[in-house]
């Protein structure tokens, strides 16, 4: 028995299926192609948006702790806002200290930050976060510079009028103009633009500094009171050190500067970029389990007409199978037969949900900045579905086939 033999004949079979009843083949189809898409768009979206999650982490560092007021994550279980309400924002004394008291910290920076407008002669940008950073932001938060330069260690100290701003700030301010060089009005006091940085796209984790303007803490610190706003001490693992032993001794560290009795419980919290991913991956989990429900019911339904057009073909086609087992054909040549025609149709099907969700995704990553992408896994997925989906539907009507008499099925079909 050759394969080869099977698959034409399959094919030549399946094409003549749907010359026979073009309307009934195409409606049968129509849930196979709406199933895979509905599966295959719904894992290209969440495979996209894990890419990015994965990308934004690794920007900002795994090995980062946050110490803030508020816990992320809701706080595991009930979430009891009113205590920590009371709790100080982070101070940035508080950071000179933890720096003198743990040895596992790679980089440290504050970070205190408000949004206001800003506006370079006609110009306005409308809501620009504004935040205030120590010297070693970059160093827990790399960015590329486009334009300029970061911060000196001088300027970080003194608090001098200097400022890097994003892509977006830029672009909104300075139109086509070279922003280095220039000034514009923060918090009462001219402040010069040194460097911009490279335009970084919407991040699903942490923010883009495409809106965003830096300034040195020390000059923030005259203009603000650090009180009244939220604040945070970032802790960036050293080489070598695992988060755990960082978060321990940060946490310990706190613990005496704050001077907590043992028994105490903290008055800060201690967040982690895993809280946030955790939490991700459960609404990635979901969206992946909705996409395969509702493209189970499509493939349902495209399952079923599969089998009808089968049972069709079957009956179409008695003195057929009759001719060709009384020529000596075995019963395994006509099952095969009619699995091949079965797989086939249903892959067809398959291969045109496929197209729809690439000229989607391809429509989708074109109007919007969002990396979506049809992976080649998604793809071998859809494949390995459309087959699977043929031979479970098509075995029952190529049993039949298989089993016929060759003297009664050629005496019906006569």
């Amino acid at each position: 028995m050759k394969i080869t033999q099977i698959i034409s004949e399959g094919f030549r079979m399946s094409a003549q299926a749907l010359r026979a009843n073009p309307l009934r083949s195409t409606l049968s189809l129509l849930g196979m192609t709406l199933g895979i898409f509905s599966i295959i768009f719904v894992f290209s979206v969440v495979d996209s948006l894990e890419r990015s999650v994965r990308s934004s982490i690794e920007s900002v560092g795994s090995d980062v702790l946050y110490i803030q007021k508020w816990p992320w994550g809701g706080g595991g279980g009930e979430y009891p806002w009113w205590k920590y309400f009371q709790r100080p924002e982070p101070k940035y004394e508080e950071m000179a200290k933890l720096g003198d008291r743990i040895t596992t910290e790679g980089a440290m920076s504050f970070l205190v930050n408000i949004s206001a407008n800003l506006n370079y002669r006609n110009n306005t940008v409308d809501n620009v976060g504004i935040m205030g950073v120590s010297h070693e932001y970059l160093d827990i938060w790399p960015t590329p510079m486009a334009q300029g330069r970061y911060f000196s260690p001088q300027e970080s100290e003194s608090g001098k009028n200097v400022a890097v701003i994003g892509h977006d700030v830029a672009r909104g301010l300075f139109g086509s103009l070279d922003p280095i060089g220039k000034r514009i009005r923060i918090l009462g006091e001219k402040v010069r633009i040194i460097g911009v940085f490279e335009k970084e796209g919407e991040k699903l984790i942490g923010e883009s500094q495409d809106e965003l303007v830096l300034l040195p803490v020390e000059f923030m610190l005259r203009k603000v009171n650090e009180d009244e706003l939220q604040t945070t001490i970032m802790v960036k693992a050293r080489d070598g050190v695992s988060v755990d032993q960082l978060q321990d001794d940060v946490e310990g560290a706190m613990r005496g500067i704050r001077r907590l009795r043992p028994r105490a419980e903290n008055d800060f919290a201690i967040n982690e970029i895993s809280v946030l991913q955790n939490s991700t991956e459960a609404i990635f989990s979901g969206l992946g389990l909705i996409g395969l429900i509702i493209g189970g019911f499509a493939l349902l339904a495209g399952g079923f007409g599969i089998a009808n057009i089968m049972f069709v073909s079957v009956s179409e086609r008695v003195g057929q199978i009759g001719i060709q087992k009384a020529l000596g054909a075995r019963r395994n040549f006509i099952l095969y037969q009619f699995l091949s025609e079965s797989v086939l149709l249903s892959l067809m099907g398959g291969i045109i949900g496929l197209l729809i969700t690439g000229a989607l995704v391809w429509v989708a990553r074109s109007a919007t900045d969002f990396p979506l992408a049809l992976s080649g896994g998604n793809i071998l997925t859809g494949v390995v579905i459309s087959v699977m989906i043929g031979l479970v539907f098509g075995l029952i009507p190529a049993i039949k086939a298989s089993g016929m008499n060759p003297v009664d099925a050629i005496r019906e079909g006569s």
